[in-house]
């Protein structure tokens, strides 16, 4: 057992994940054969996503944490903390988050670290997986089914991202915001934005020239959505096809959150806008799918 911090989850920065990671990869060159991850749950997901950037993993790496804290009756803690075990035990080297996956204690899910959102302020299973199946399901400290392939142990060689970048920017449009805010994040030598756009990853038209200007000074722009399932379409209305002659990189369907962390550690790697555009574009760890089904908003 290795404490990194003491802090509430909402204090969570950056720099925290970097360190994380190197200790995690320190361990794992050490000889763990397996990595759980304690976490508050209110930051849970971005953390796991920043797992899943920064490093290459020949192991699990087992995101876990309690809705409710382990001194009262209807705490989930020992559940999950068992069934993370099961999973650091895995064939599963791939980053993820394992969490009740309903009010009842029996079964926890193993969601991908870079396709899980906390959907719920207080139930046990907040945790679900969007626009995607979970990874595993886990019973009783054993995986039970999985859904889909996955990257298996030894698959990948270990390595870990040496630096990223803080300084990024998450804005979301909403009726009436005003451009200033993207000008203010210029002036402040912001090196990056993630934009949570509306619908298929739109803002208001008078909101071009700003990110027009923020391209100029070459600072990437990466539109998401705030619908919680999909995939931006910047090509369908015209707003979108402005926003993309004035080069806003599609966030495709990831997460706002997903897009931020994934923002904060390309910027890490270079601050060159092309090759920062490549690797938003470029699946890295399952965070962008060829196509997005219907079928996972009706479940």
């Amino acid at each position: 057992v290795k404490a990194l911090y003491n802090i509430l989850s909402e204090n969570m920065e950056p720099k925290y994940w970097l360190e994380a990671a190197k200790n995690i990869a320190d361990d794992i060159s050490s000889g763990s054969e397996g990595v759980i991850v304690a976490h508050g749950t209110d930051t849970m997901h971005y953390t796991s996503a920043a797992l899943s950037f920064l490093l290459e993993t020949p192991v699990p790496i087992v995101v876990t944490g309690a809705q409710r804290s382990s001194d009262r009756p209807s705490t989930d803690t020992h559940l999950n903390l068992i069934n993370s075990i099961g999973a650091a035990k895995s064939d599963i080297a791939e980053v993820g988050v394992c969490m009740h996956d309903s009010l009842n204690d029996d079964v926890c899910a193993l969601h991908s670290g870079v396709k899980v959102r906390k959907m719920h302020t207080s139930r046990r299973d907040t945790f679900r997986s969007i626009d995607s199946e979970p990874i595993a399901y886990l019973k009783d400290g054993e995986i039970k089914e999985t859904t889909r392939p996955y990257v298996k142990r030894n698959e990948k060689e270990l390595k870990v991202q040496d630096n990223i970048e803080d300084k990024v920017g998450l804005i979301k449009s909403y009726p009436g915001i005003s451009h200033e805010l993207i000008d203010y994040h210029i002036d402040k030598g912001y090196k990056g934005l993630l934009i949570e756009g509306t619908g298929l990853g739109h803002v208001p038209e008078y909101m071009v020239p700003s990110l027009e200007r923020a391209a100029d000074e070459g600072i990437p722009c990466v539109m998401t959505s705030q619908c919680i399932y999909g995939r931006v379409n910047m090509n369908v209305y015209s707003t979108g096809r402005k926003l993309i002659d004035a080069h806003l990189i599609s966030g495709e369907d990831m997460t706002p959150e997903v897009g931020y962390v994934k923002l904060c550690c390309a910027l890490g790697q270079t601050d060159d806008i092309d090759e920062v555009r490549r690797i938003m574009e470029t699946n890295i760890a399952g965070e962008i799918t060829d196509r997005t089904s219907a079928k996972y908003f009706l479940n």
